[in-house]
C-alpha cells in the first residue's frame, strides 16, 4: 500500500492509458463492422505488453527490487524495438490502405510522427540510464503516446458529441483530436508541478500530440500530404518492420555496451 501511494499518479496514468487502448480497440473488434486485421492485432498485443511491463517495472521500482528491475528493464532492448517496429508497420498499411482507396490517410501525420518519437524517447531513457528519475520519467512518458491515440478512438467510439455520422460530421474528427491533445497536456503539466526536474519530460511528450496537429496542418497547407502518403504507403511492409527493428536494437546495445565494459574491468 505504501508503494502504491508513494506512486499513485504513475500507477494511475499507466492503468488509465491501459483501459483507453481497450476501449480505443473495442469497435474493431467488437464493434457492428469489426474486422480487425493482423497489423492492427500485432500493435495491441505490443502495445499491451509495454504498458505492462512498465507497471510492473514501476511496481519494483516501489519495493526497491533494483537487481530483478535492471534484468527485466533488459528485456526492453527486445521489446521497445518490437514495439516500434510495429507501429512503423501499421503506419505503412495505414497509408497504403489511404492511397488504394483514395480517401487517404487521415492518421498519416500521427502515425508517422508518433513511431519517431516513440523510438526517439526510448533511446533518449537508455541514454540517460544513469540518471535514476529521469530514465524513469522518459520511459513512463511513452505512455502519454498510446493514451492521445487511444482516447482519440474512445471520444470519436463512444462519445456521442464526437462520433462521426456523415460528412456534415467529420470536423468531429478534427475536434476529438484536439480534445485528446487538450487532455494530454493537462496531465503533463500535472506531472510537471508535481516534480518539475523530471516530470518536464511528460510534459514535453504530451505535448506532441498538438505539434503534431500543426505539422499536419503545415503539410496541408504547402500540398505535401498526398506525396509523403505516397511515400510511407509505399514502403515495404516487411523491409519497414526489420529495419525499424534492427535500427533501434543497434542504438539500444550501443547504450548498454559500456556498463558491460566497466564491469569487466
Amino acid at each position: 500500500m505504501e508503494n502504491f501511494k508513494k506512486y499513485i499518479f504513475e500507477y494511475l496514468l499507466l492503468l488509465i492509458v491501459i483501459l483507453l487502448s481497450i476501449a480505443g480497440f473495442w469497435n474493431i473488434y467488437f464493434g457492428v463492422d469489426a474486422n480487425p486485421t493482423r497489423y492492427q492485432t500485432l500493435h495491441v498485443i505490443t502495445s499491451l505488453i509495454w504498458l505492462s511491463l512498465l507497471l510492473y517495472q514501476l511496481s519494483l521500482i516501489g519495493k526497491k527490487r533494483y537487481l530483478i528491475h535492471r534484468k527485466i528493464g533488459l528485456s526492453i532492448l527486445f521489446f521497445a524495438p518490437l514495439l516500434v517496429a510495429t507501429t512503423a508497420l501499421l503506419s505503412v498499411h495505414s497509408a497504403h490502405k489511404g492511397l488504394v482507396s483514395g480517401q487517404g490517410d487521415a492518421l498519416l501525420v500521427q502515425n508517422v510522427m508518433g513511431t519517431l518519437e516513440l523510438g526517439f524517447i526510448i533511446l533518449l531513457a537508455f541514454i540517460l540510464k544513469k540518471r535514476r528519475k529521469l530514465h524513469g520519467a522518459f520511459l513512463l512518458s511513452t505512455s502519454i503516446l498510446f493514451m492521445g491515440i487511444a482516447l482519440f478512438f474512445t471520444l470519436i467510439a463512444f462519445v456521442p458529441q464526437f462520433k462521426i455520422e456523415g460528412p456534415e460530421t467529420f470536423h468531429r474528427f478534427a475536434d476529438a483530436g484536439a480534445t485528446s491533445g487538450l487532455i494530454c497536456l493537462i496531465i503533463g503539466l500535472l506531472f510537471f508541478l508535481k516534480d518539475w526536474r523530471n516530470g518536464w519530460t511528460i510534459l514535453l511528450v504530451s505535448s506532441f500530440l498538438t505539434l503534431n496537429a500543426f505539422f499536419n496542418m503545415f503539410l496541408i497547407k504547402h500540398n505535401l500530404i498526398q506525396p509523403l502518403t505516397e511515400f510511407v504507403g509505399s514502403l515495404n511492409p516487411l523491409i519497414t518492420f526489420l529495419g525499424s527493428f534492427i535500427v533501434l536494437s543497434i542504438l539500444l546495445t550501443f547504450t548498454v555496451i559500456p556498463n558491460k565494459t566497466h564491469a569487466a574491468n
